[in-house]
């Protein structure tokens, strides 16, 4: 059994010839190319409308990950991520050696008071 007529498999009915410009006004816009430390280039496109501080000044490149800026022969550098810090190492930028002997020293002496082990006047 034949299908009848020209259409395209997958194409709406009345869609109209591939390119046609009556389906909605398109705005202007302006291209900014961002450049990466491997010198890779992406261009993104914004609304020609928009006032320049809203432009980013760095994106993240598609291609390698790396910060990309606007201006070529200056390519912004890989910042430096800080690692996962514990509580405790929060806990010790707070706290000299000295505050932290006596802190766990009052704490000790509150669990022995509790199990019984020393009196409270000790």
């Amino acid at each position: 059994m034949a299908s009848g007529g020209s259409a395209i498999r997958g194409s709406r009915v009345g869609a109209g010839p591939m390119g046609e410009q009556d389906h909605g006004h398109h705005a202007e816009r302006v291209a900014v190319s961002y450049w990466d430390a491997l010198g890779n280039e992406t261009v993104r496109y914004f609304a020609a409308n928009l006032p320049a501080d809203e432009i980013p000044s760095t994106i993240d490149s598609p291609s390698s990950g790396l910060p990309a800026g606007r201006d070529k022969a200056n390519p912004p550098s890989v910042q430096k991520n800080e690692p996962y810090k514990t509580h405790l190492a929060y806990v010790k930028e707070r706290r000299t050696d000295e505050e932290a002997a006596s802190l766990l020293e009052d704490a000790l002496k509150q669990l022995r008071i509790r199990r019984g082990k020393i009196s409270a006047d000790s």
